[in-house]
Order: structure tokens, then sequence, then C-alpha cells
């Protein structure tokens, strides 16, 4: 007989008992299903940027050490859960099984593809082998299986658009469906860090922001902020380092003309990115963090500190709508699109 599960996955919640997956320490990732949960055949993960990023910095990029360490986090806690960041990332697999209470309440039949829309950092998790790692698009390929609870969120991979692309795009989609809803016309936005959910971020913000608003990028590196203008993202590139807020300040008022922003989205993957961020939003702007590298300590204080009044937001993975917002920047936005497939084309 199957065993009934709860909605939000307590019942494989091994240590400490009562706190809820994301937060537990050890999860029960036997695959073997409860009644109202899905089984699934992992064949990519998408570990988040910035838990990829410390795991690249801490093996110096050797793919080899990545995956072994990959495999011992997960058989230590059952789920991918970086010890550091705390972040996780989303998978991409088929559907193996769905539980009887599931059958004829969704729209998933044994088969489908999926990309899953919550954290590895929940996830019930069990990874045989890793099959490659690629340094590049922070994926790992694997053979597994994975859980995902009455509550969990998907979105079936799309026939128009390559897998490894699909997984890429829906582990950053709350970003630019964040920005959808927060960008009017008129504002003077800036985004962060353009890495992928950058990206993203700036297609909404200009489609938002309309021909009275102005979009500006904020970008160390040479080759990325060159992307931002080849594919014509943004309104102005500012080349600057975040982790020096003073210096992105001046830089940022020059190409302005001295006004801030509106609205500032900060994607950034690395750490000491929010003072730059509070510096360039103007009295009573707006700031959206959307990265696990955020201290929020650092924001509420930065913000007392520097005495200014803004409203501090905190970006979430999900907000309705944001996996059809995203699919449908890469359809309307060929360069954008062609640009992602050539970056995740599979290898």
């Amino acid at each position: 007989m199957v065993r009934a599960g709860d909605r939000y996955g307590l019942h494989r919640v091994l240590n400490p008992e009562g706190c809820l997956p994301q937060s537990a320490l050890k999860l029960d990732n036997t695959p073997v299903i409860y009644d109202n949960e899905i089984l699934i055949d992992v064949a990519i993960l998408n570990i988040t940027a910035a838990a990829f990023t410390r795991l690249e910095q801490q093996f110096h990029g050797n793919p080899e050490k990545i995956g072994s360490e990959i495999l011992r986090i997960i058989a230590e806690r059952g789920k991918f859960q970086d010890p550091d960041t705390g972040s996780g990332g989303m998978l991409v697999g088929t559907v193996e099984e769905i539980g009887p209470k599931l059958i004829g309440k969704m729209d998933l039949q044994v088969g489908d593809k999926i990309a899953t829309l919550v954290s590895l950092s929940l996830t019930p998790l069990l990874i045989d082998r890793v099959l490659r790692v690629d340094v590049e698009k922070d994926q790992v390929y694997v053979e597994g299986k994975a859980i995902l609870f009455e509550s969990g969120l998907y979105s079936k991979i799309p026939a128009d658009l390559p897998e490894s692309l699909s997984v890429a795009i829906m582990d950053v989609a709350g970003a630019p469906a964040h920005t959808a809803k927060l960008v009017k016309a008129g504002d003077t936005v800036a985004v962060v860090g353009v890495g992928k959910a950058g990206l993203l971020c700036l297609h909404e913000a200009k489609k938002r922001a309309g021909v009275t608003g102005r979009v500006v990028a904020i970008e160390p590196d040479v080759r990325q902020a060159e992307v931002v203008r080849n594919l014509g993202l943004a309104d102005c590139v500012v080349q600057g380092d975040a982790t020096k807020p003073v210096e992105v300040l001046r830089k940022f008022q020059a190409a302005t003309g001295g006004h801030l922003a509106d609205l500032v989205i900060n994607t950034v993957n690395v750490p000491n990115t929010e003072l730059a961020s509070i510096l360039i939003a103007k009295e009573h702007g707006q700031v959206l963090f959307f990265s696990m590298s955020t201290s929020f300590a650092k924001v509420a204080l930065g913000a007392e500190g520097i005495g200014k009044v803004i409203t501090l937001l905190v970006g979430t993975g999900y907000t309705e709508g944001h996996a059809e917002i995203t699919l449908q920047i890469l359809r309307e936005n060929q360069p954008l699109r062609h640009y992602f497939e050539v970056l995740y084309q599979p290898r």
C-alpha cells in the first residue's frame, strides 16, 4: 500500500524533526514515492550561480573534484544544498511515477520531461553517478532520482527550446518575472550583474520602461559588457565593480547625468555588492536583491547607515507566471535566444 505523505514534504525530513525540507539538515531520499509525490529520473542538475562559483573557486575549476563534492553533499544531506551559501538550484528529468493522490489533478503523465521550479535545497535527491560537469554552464549531467512534493512547482520542457537551455533559464525565471511586475513606464532601471539572470532582466526592463525610460547595465567583465551592447539590451553600460560602491556610484551618475535609479535589480553571484545597489537607488526608490550571495544584514544596516529611505525587496524564485514570462522573452528576442542557444548548446 502506498503511504500517505505531507503536502510540504515533512514526512521526508530526518533531521531535525519538525522543520521544513529546505531548512532540514538531512532528508530521506529513498526513491519510493508516497501517495502525493512524483518520482523523477534526473538528467541535469543546474546548480545556482552562487553555489557553483564557490565550488569552482574551491576546486580551481576541476570538474572531477566539483562532481565529487556535489556527490558528497547529496550523500550527506539527501539533497543538494551548498553548505556555505545555503542555495541549491533545480533539475531537469523525466517523470517516472506519479502518486495515486495526484493522478488526474495535474497536467503530467509518465514520460513527460520537466524542469522543477523549486530549489534542490528542498528536493530529495539520490544520484548514482555524475556523468559530466560543465563548468561554463553550472550544469551537472547525472544518473539518479528525485522526489517532487505535492506543493512542488514544475514546468514542462517546451518543444521549441533545447533541454539544456530550458533548465538554465528556468533556474532564474523569478528574476525577469519580478522585473516585469516592478518596472513602470519612464523608470530609470539599473541591473547590477549581467549573467543569464541579468540579461533576461535587462530585456524585460527595456520592454516595460519603454521609450521614456532608461535602462543601465553595471558589469565588471569587459566581454560580458560587450555582450549587452551587441544585444542592445541597455541604453547604457557602466563598466564597474559593484564590490566598490563609491566607484560605481560615481560612474553611474556620470552615465545618467547625475540621476539615480527608480529600481535597482541585483543579480550578482559574488558577495559585498549590497551597498553599491543601495547607493545608486534614489530616495524612496526600490532595490530588488535576486542573489543568494546577498547578506541581508548588510542590506538592512547599509541602508540605515547611508540614511536612505528605500524599499528593499527579496527576490524569490517563484512568482505568478514566472515560467511563461521567461520563456516568452526567448520567443520575442531572437538575438538573445541565439546567444543562449550557443552558450548552452549540448557538447
